[in-house]
This record gives structure tokens, C-alpha cells and sequence, in this order.
């Protein structure tokens, strides 16, 4: 190939003068004795990594027909990559394979002394069972179910036990210096909505004041506003909001300042302002005074000695097939850590860690036939600097899901180019649209996408695309999953 070009070049006929460094990004990986499937790669893939001035060894590339043993396009097939979020779809597969779609978790609800009429004259236990779906909806039907059972009036404490999950303490803002951004909460056995609240700012109509609500409205938590009405960019990052939370746990306290341009309207912030443990004593309150019950104790952290607890009833949580969908489409990193923990817990028996929730993973996946040999899974999320697997690894993932009897559930797990989840925004109008069912993977300095697409000639495609380069965060990355997403849809 360099051969031909080269002749052209000294000719001085080519109709087509690609830059200089193109040709030198080009010779650089020919040049590379371990970059031999360059030269096999398709001539449009080629092209595309040269276009992103990314060099060959900083992407793994992977393209097969699924069921189908033919490789159609690879590169560094076998080199380690960061694979960011798209780790998600180990995780998942994993828990799918081992635990089951109808899989639901339990959180138990048990008293220290047997009810007197509707008065309980002791603690009200809830034994968090690690619920990785639990939602405000969930967790005020659940208050409802207790005091359908006939309890009003509380005169102990209310206790959580977490036990389940035996973690060590954890900086949330240790991976970014972002502590209070909802995707770096660290997992919790009783997580009420991911321990994330989502504050709505909303400017009324005259353009003269804007007002902040958080859902859910936790009563005790106060919402200080001093945004300034102003008039500009709505581009600008979180719409010129600075956000603070003070995390204290008498008086916790969300702070809003910053120049709101009330000319763009409503604006959403997710965020989380208190600690789970706080989080869960103010939605106690809040539900079960709107079940018309009364506390007059406390909501607290807490180990009751279980010999002496009297079973109340027990709350189901949705089912495994359904709580798939909100780690793989919306990418939720608490959820995916909280399933990996679930597999170690299943396997290997309580108190679920991190070394169990690892060793599960890497079990279950090599029962359905991948290799993971050299594979590294931090936490399962693919929040992580760590997380490392391979292109053929990652497609055998792909293959094992396809072959899987959970196949339905799995792959719809994943986001619909130009739908829904993390791809509602991509490939929107066009031939590709609620053609790809991916997972996006997005770090500082690392790009992925895998998952199936239905190409245009009605097969069934699976790719693989993990760029570790300075730039991959950044145009080259999103640009490249462009090229190569388009030229497998175009098969």
C-alpha cells in the first residue's frame, strides 16, 4: 500500500495530496512491528483513525457478524485498553448469566418488640438488601405497605442496617475532585434514588425571581437561593450556577449563587447535598407522615441484635431484567456497583466487598466463555483508571450476551442510537436511527462504544471501539465512533 502511494507521490500524479502528517502518522504505524492488522484493516477505517490524527495503537477496534465466527475488521485485537463505562456490559451480562432476569432484592422490615394495636413501643428495623432500583415511588410504597400492616405510631427509633455491604470508607471525590456529582456516590445497601437529588431551577414567568425545588423535597434540607437574575448565554456551563453543599447532619444546606440567565428558561442540576444515612432519615419523615403515620424517635444507622427482631414484611424489589436497563442505557454507576456487589454476595456468601463483587465477575464470565486472562475490573462501573480488557475480550462479552437465553433482556438493555439513554442525542433522523443498541464509554482520555447493529443489509452486527489517546475525550474520540459505527451500519 505505502508502495503504491509512494510511486504516485514521485510521479506527482496523484489527483489526492493527503497532508504531511498524515503520511506521517501512516508510516509511524506501519513501522510498528505489533501493529501488523493495520494493513488488514478496511482502507475507510484507515482512513478514519488518520482523519482524528489518532496513532493505530491508541484504538481497539473489533467487527464481527454475530453468531458468526468471521472477523470482519480488528486492530490491537489483544492490547489492554481502558474501556471506561463500557465495562458496564461485563457487569450486567455477568449478573444476568448468574442471578436471573425475574432476580429481585429484598429489604426487610422487622420490629425489636411485637406491635400493641397499631403502637409500636420499641424499633422499627429495615435491613437494606442492597436494592441497587430503589426510587422515591418504590420507597413510598413501601412505607405504604408497613402501615398497611397496621403499624401507625412508632415510639422507638427507626434503624438501618446496612451490614450487607462490608465497604471501606470512600472519598466521593476522590476520582475527579467532584464529590457531590451523583455518578461518584459510592454504593450503600439502602440507596434511595442512587442518594441523588434533582433540583429543578425555575424562573417565573415576569423574569423577575427564580426558585429552586429539589425532588425529592427531603424537609430537612435547606435550600439556600441567592442566584441573580440575569440576561445572556445559555451555552454557559451549568448555566452560570454555582452549587455548594455544607453536608452537615443536623442542619444539612444546599447552596445556589451564581448569574442565571432568565431568559433560557427551566434548568435541571443533579446533584446530592447529604449523606445517604441523612438522605434516608428525611424521606422516612417526609413518607410516612404522608401516610398518616407518627415517629417520635429518631432515623438512624444502626446493628439490632437480630435474635430479638419480630418479622413485619419484607418489600421486593423490581426485577434484575428491569434494573439492567437503567446501568447500561443511563450508564448509572451506583446501580452497576451495587449489581457486581449483589454477584459477589450470591457467590460467595454476606457481607458483600469489593474482592468478592471481583472474583464473581471474573467466574461468571469465564462460565460463559470469555477469556479474562490479564482482564482488570475495578468496581464494574468503569469509573475507574484501572478497569482494563481487550477488544476480543469485550466482543466475546458481545457473543456470550448473544448467545445468551437472556439475549431479549440484555440487548435492550442498551441505549437506541437516537432514542433513548446515553445515544438519544446521536444519530438522531437518520438511516442509523433505532438501529444500534451500544454502551458509550466516556473518560478523560479514553472514548468506547460496544453493543449490535442492525446493518442495512438486515445483519446483525457487533463492534468493539476503545481509543486511549490524550485526545480521546475529546472530538477525535466521538468523531472516530462516528466513522466506524457508519461503516458497520453501511455493511
Amino acid at each position: 500500500m505505502i508502495g503504491v502511494c509512494d510511486q504516485r507521490m514521485r510521479r506527482g500524479r496523484s489527483r489526492r495530496v493527503w497532508p504531511a502528517r498524515l503520511w506521517l502518522l501512516l508510516l509511524l504505524v506501519m513501522a510498528t512491528p505489533s501493529l501488523a492488522s493495520w494493513s488488514a484493516l478496511p482502507a475507510p477505517l484507515q482512513q478514519a483513525i488518520l482523519a482524528q490524527n489518532l496513532p493505530a495503537d491508541a484504538v481497539g477496534l473489533w467487527v464481527q457478524r454475530a453468531g458468526d465466527q468471521e472477523v470482519l475488521a480488528s486492530l490491537n485485537p489483544d492490547r489492554m485498553f481502558n474501556p471506561a463505562s463500557s465495562i458496564k456490559l461485563a457487569t450486567t451480562l455477568a449478573a444476568l448469566a448468574a442471578l436471573g432476569p425475574q432476580h429481585t432484592w429484598q429489604t426487610e422490615i422487622r420490629t425489636t418488640r411485637p406491635l400493641e394495636g397499631d403502637v409500636l413501643r420499641g424499633d422499627l428495623v429495615l435491613r437494606g438488601g442492597g436494592d441497587p432500583g430503589m426510587v422515591s415511588e418504590e420507597h413510598w410504597r413501601m412505607l405504604g405497605a408497613i402501615r398497611r400492616t397496621g403499624l401507625r405510631r412508632i415510639e422507638g427509633d427507626v434503624i438501618l442496617d446496612t451490614a450487607l455491604f462490608d465497604l471501606p470508607p470512600e472519598d466521593p471525590g476522590a476520582f475527579d475532585g467532584q464529590p457531590l456529582r451523583a455518578y461518584n456516590q459510592p454504593p450503600f445497601a439502602m440507596h434511595v434514588n442512587a442518594n441523588a437529588l434533582r433540583f429543578h431551577v425555575i424562573p417565573d414567568p415576569e423574569g423577575r425571581s427564580i426558585r429552586i425545588e429539589a425532588d425529592p423535597p427531603l424537609p430537612g434540607l435547606e435550600i439556600v437561593n441567592q442566584l441573580r437574575v440575569s440576561r445572556g448565554d445559555c451555552g454557559a456551563w451549568q448555566r452560570g450556577i454555582r452549587y455548594e453543599a455544607d453536608g452537615d447532619v443536623t442542619r444539612p444546606r444546599a447552596v445556589f449563587s451564581g448569574d442565571y440567565p432568565i431568559n433560557c428558561g427551566q434548568f435541571e442540576l443533579l446533584r446530592t447535598a447529604v449523606s445517604p444515612e441523612v438522605y434516608n432519615r428525611e424521606l422516612f419523615r417526609l413518607h410516612w407522615n404522608q401516610w398518616g403515620g407518627e415517629l417520635t424517635g429518631d432515623v438512624r444507622a444502626g446493628l439490632p441484635p437480630f435474635a430479638e427482631l419480630e418479622p413485619l414484611m419484607v418489600h421486593q424489589s423490581r426485577p434484575l431484567g428491569e434494573i439492567i436497563r437503567i446501568a447500561n442505557k443511563w450508564s448509572s454507576n451506583v446501580v452497576t456497583r451495587q449489581l457486581a456487589l449483589t454477584l459477589g454476595a450470591a457467590r460467595f456468601g454476606a457481607p458483600a466487598t469489593i474482592e468478592k463483587a471481583r472474583q464473581a465477575l471474573y467466574e461468571v464470565l469465564a462460565e460463559q466463555g470469555v477469556n479474562v486472562g490479564g482482564m482488570v475490573i475495578d468496581n464494574g462501573s468503569g469509573l475507574s483508571r484501572h478497569t482494563r480488557i481487550t477488544p476480543a475480550q469485550m466482543a466475546a462479552v458481545l457473543q456470550a450476551g448473544w448467545n445468551s437465553p437472556w439475549r431479549p433482556e440484555f440487548v435492550s438493555s442498551l441505549a437506541l442510537a437516537g432514542l433513548d439513554g446515553t445515544l438519544r442525542r446521536r444519530f438522531r433522523e437518520a438511516p442509523e436511527t433505532g438501529r444500534m443498541h451500544l454502551k458509550t464509554g466516556h473518560l478523560r482520555e479514553v472514548s468506547a462504544v460496544a453493543g449490535y447493529i442492525r446493518n442495512r443489509s438486515g445483519d446483525d452486527m457487533m463492534v468493539v471501539l476503545l481509543v486511549n489517546h490524550p485526545t480521546a475525550h475529546q472530538g477525535p474520540g466521538v468523531n472516530l465512533q462516528e466513522a466506524v459505527l457508519r461503516w458497520v451500519h453501511a455493511l
